[in-house]
């Protein structure tokens, strides 16, 4: 990563989702307001606000080939994600979740938001894959792997106050060298200055935030060198998405020592 270029990605998402936290704060409208897991009222808005400050901060500290796949993934999975937070809270929808929920809704003859919103990212991933360039159809595959299967795993994470946003800043702070590095600073500076409203309880991220960043950082994972590097990280990414299907993450991190204390850093008491 070029240090002036990732330090300015940085700033510009930290600039970005507080200004935009500014603005959502004076947006009026229970259509954005949820109740939380603790059973207290939270505003949707954390998730438009993340997915524009995260983009367009990735955007700027991308490298040429990957600024307009940057664009388009986090554009078109915030969009898709917002579209299942206010369609799949409509009551008919309520048992569509999950893989699972998901495809016994099309045996009933219906389309789920959730699926709109996982071939939306698939379509996105896919045009990522093609304007990257990537030298082969085995490394395209990967690429679409990596990055609509990491925005799903970002959202399976965003269950408690900021738990995605956690994983997230550990993932991009990882991924911070490298000339795609940028893409990662940018991410990192946008959740960074989300995280203290998620973690009070102010905001969540949603689909539409927790998709956008995912997709984000799966497209800086795709950049990696070493193809088996990259299939070894989208087997992983598979795997807990499968997992998810049977077994509780909240469960799995409360019961482990160490991810239990880091799950709960900095929240509110319940």
């Amino acid at each position: 990563m070029t240090g002036r270029r990732g330090l300015t990605a940085a700033a510009a998402g930290v600039l970005g989702a507080r200004t935009g936290l500014a603005v959502a704060g004076r947006v009026p409208g229970a259509r954005w307001q949820r109740t939380n897991f603790a059973g207290r009222p939270v505003s949707l808005l954390g998730g438009p606000v993340l997915a524009a400050a995260a983009t367009g901060a990735a955007v700027l500290g991308a490298p040429t080939g990957h600024r307009a796949a940057a664009a388009v993934v986090g554009t078109v999975a915030g969009l898709v994600g917002s579209y299942d937070d206010l369609a799949g809270a409509r009551p008919e929808q309520a048992r569509d979740k999950g893989l699972a929920g998901h495809l016994a809704a099309l045996r009933d003859g219906r389309v789920s938001a959730g699926a709109v919103k996982v071939v939306g990212i698939g379509a996105a991933a896919s045009v990522a894959a093609v304007l990257t360039r990537r030298g082969s159809a085995a490394d395209a595959v990967l690429t679409v792997g990596l990055v609509a299967g990491t925005a799903n795993l970002v959202n399976l994470l965003d269950l408690r106050p900021g738990r995605a946003g956690k994983a997230a800043v550990l993932l991009a702070g990882a991924t911070l060298g490298g000339p795609a590095g940028g893409l990662s600073a940018g991410a990192l500076g946008a959740t960074a200055g989300l995280l203290p409203a998620d973690l009070g309880e102010r905001v969540m991220l949603g689909d539409c935030g927790a998709n956008a960043l995912g997709a984000l950082l799966g497209l800086r994972l795709a950049d990696l060198p070493g193809r088996p590097g990259r299939a070894g990280l989208l087997a992983v990414v598979t795997a807990l998405t499968l997992a998810s299907e049977k077994v509780s993450f909240t469960r799995v991190i409360e019961s482990t020592p160490g991810l239990r204390e880091l799950d709960q850093l900095g929240r509110r008491s319940t």
